[in-house]
């Protein structure tokens, strides 16, 4: 049974990596639904989250495979209930279209977004939800005219009390002090 899965990768910064990680969804014929790359709250570690949709043996090997990149400190997966995701989008449209009419701003109110910037020929409107949302929103301000659209990827935190990194990283710790 294929689901969403969310994968988070968490690494040194290095050249290269990304690609050696995107060929492991190449070679299993995977395409990558969203993919987000910033650093984590660990200085110098780097979070990679990437949604994919597989099935669950999968998507354990595709996360073996994974961690075995040098530079990989260690990667998860987790289920849609695990975590709590958001996404961006920004619209452009006309100033026009939104002077002329009471709906845009009517719109704008109904999926809580709101207005970045404002000049005489364009208009930009900002939206964090989930794809869906944002998708809706496209399709309710498409017959004013979307001069422009843009959607980010994925940004998701665990449900957990602690990043998944800070507890596998204590565990290390406590088996290196019971080692010495």
């Amino acid at each position: 049974m294929y689901q969403e899965y969310t994968i988070t990768v968490f690494s040194e910064n290095h050249i290269g990596l990304l690609n050696r990680i995107t060929l492991n969804f190449t070679r299993r014929k995977l395409n990558i639904d969203s993919l987000t790359v910033s650093e984590s709250a660990i200085k110098g570690i780097y979070k990679f989250t990437i949604v994919v949709y597989c099935s669950k043996q999968t998507i354990i090997n595709l996360v073996k495979q994974i961690e075995k990149q040098i530079d990989v400190i260690r990667a998860f997966y987790l289920t849609p209930d695990e975590i709590l995701h958001q996404e961006i989008a920004m619209y452009k449209i006309a100033t026009s279209a939104l002077l002329e009419t009471n709906e845009i701003e009517g719109i704008i109110r109904q999926f809580n977004a709101r207005i970045l910037e404002m000049t005489k020929g364009y208009t930009v409107i900002e939206k964090t939800g989930h794809k869906a949302e944002t998708q809706e929103l496209f399709e309710k301000l498409q017959p004013y005219g979307v001069l422009q659209f843009v959607r980010s990827g994925r940004v998701a935190i665990t449900r957990l009390k602690k990043e998944l990194l800070s507890n596998y990283l204590r565990k290390l710790e406590n088996k290196q002090s019971v080692l010495v």
